[in-house]
């Protein structure tokens, strides 16, 4: 669904940060402005809510092997038997 700016000011923001980022268009500069805003506000999340989806999916991959030994995996990957 598309996005309709019919604030004065808001269109006055965006066409001057078009300029600023030096933007080909208004789109592409609310578009920066709207990634770097989600990013800075990502980054000011707690560490445990913005690894949910990370621990959700070792989760979901079950226990480990207790059996396992990276060493010799690597050992085994690099041919170093």
């Amino acid at each position: 669904m598309p996005l309709y700016i019919r604030d004065n000011s808001v269109d006055a923001l965006a066409g001057e940060l078009r300029i600023a980022l030096k933007a080909p268009s208004k789109t592409e500069a609310v578009r920066i402005a709207l990634r770097h805003e989600l990013d800075r506000t990502r980054r000011g999340l707690p560490i445990r809510q913005r690894l949910a989806k990370a621990l959700e999916l070792a989760d979901a991959m079950g226990p480990g092997d207790p059996a396992f030994s990276m060493k010799a995996f690597t050992d085994e990957m690099w041919d170093e038997n």
